[in-house]
């Protein structure tokens, strides 16, 4: 693929996120949305492997079955109350197609099986789109929906934050582990969507930062099974040090950025008087924090002289630019001091 047709691609990506957040009309947020879409599955084919040819026809299948019932509840909300505005949405049906549909696009459970698969078979630079960039439009949409009841919402939370935990557990595959990672996190935005938007916005924030960190991380060590962690001291010393600290971010551990979100969402459902569904989705987040502590004693304590001499790769300097995941390694460890001023600005 030349970079005229890549650069074209991901501007298309760039487009249709854009045209999604500028519209109040169903149809105009629809077709950005497709556009997104479309501009990625020449991006996963790119490299003509079986794997990845499977990969993007089983998300297209996904995402235009998705489409199809977005556009069909869109259209059932246009005949039942005579508008087109998101905002405006007043018809109970319609909006729960809706915002299934949409989950559906974003691989919240129990819509979410193509998600594992697909991102099993991606380059790791594209499986970040997919796991980051891909999901602003749908969750963008969730959040300008008027639900008159969050039912709804509170299940699809609940269940993702479940199934993200129970399905990392035997994986050994780490775009697998991150796919589960993906569903559980976007568990908790959606648990606290209805209740408090700003709180979703904080841990939307705080997941692209460490998901970019971790993604860039494994780009640098080049490694996608988790047995190549244990031969990645040989590659980047230094960061093979600081790669646990992002794991242990990422499962919300104190004092890391990634216990920031966790904590004020438990906090505002236990004042809501869910205390239960609180308890469910800290229990459920543990099991996740177990395959990332899988992943930490893989890394810390299975390295050297563990292997063979022999066996070990070759140190070479990193080819990827090293100053962004400094950077966003850097914020995923130490922000969250910073948390009441983000809030606080979140809430302005």
């Amino acid at each position: 693929m030349t970079q005229i047709v890549q650069s074209t691609l991901l501007m298309s990506l760039g487009l249709g996120t854009m045209m999604t957040f500028a519209s109040t009309h169903w149809l105009l947020a629809w077709m950005g949305i497709e556009i997104n879409t479309l501009a990625l599955i020449p991006l996963m084919v790119q490299n003509p492997h079986p794997r990845a040819v499977e990969a993007a026809t089983k998300y297209f299948f996904a995402q235009t079955v998705a489409s199809a019932l977005l556009l069909f509840a869109t259209f059932s909300n246009s005949y039942l109350t005579g508008t087109w505005n998101i905002p405006l949405m007043s018809h109970p049906t319609p909006m729960a197609l809706c915002i299934l549909a949409l989950a559906m696009k974003v691989g919240l459970a129990p819509l979410h099986t193509w998600l594992p698969e697909v991102m099993q078979a991606l380059d790791l630079r594209i499986a970040l789109i997919l796991s980051t960039w891909q999901k602003l439009a749908p969750l963008y949409l969730m959040y300008q929906i008027p639900l008159t009841n969050s039912n709804i919402l509170l299940t699809l939370g609940l269940l993702s934050i479940i199934v993200g935990g129970l399905g990392g557990f035997n994986q050994v595959q780490l775009r697998k582990i991150l796919a589960y990672s993906s569903i559980a996190h976007l568990g908790w935005m959606i648990l606290i969507l209805s209740i408090s938007p700003p709180l979703t916005l904080l841990a939307l924030y705080t997941y692209l930062l460490i998901s970019t960190s971790l993604f860039l991380s494994l780009m640098l060590l080049r490694a996608k099974h988790i047995s190549s962690l244990s031969t990645s001291w040989a590659k980047i010393p230094t960061l093979t040090a600081i790669l646990p600290f992002i794991l242990l971010s990422l499962g919300g551990l104190p004092p890391l950025t990634g216990f920031a979100p966790k904590w004020l969402i438990t906090m505002e459902l236990v004042k809501e008087g869910m205390t239960l569904m609180a308890l469910i989705a800290i229990l459920s987040s543990l099991l996740s924090l177990y395959f990332y502590l899988r992943l930490f004693y893989t890394t810390t304590l299975t390295t050297p002289p563990n292997n063979l001499p022999g066996t070990l790769p070759w140190r070479f300097h990193p080819q990827h630019n090293t100053l962004v995941p400094a950077l966003t390694i850097t914020a995923t460890i130490t922000l969250l001091p910073l948390t009441p001023t983000i809030l606080a600005y979140l809430t302005w």
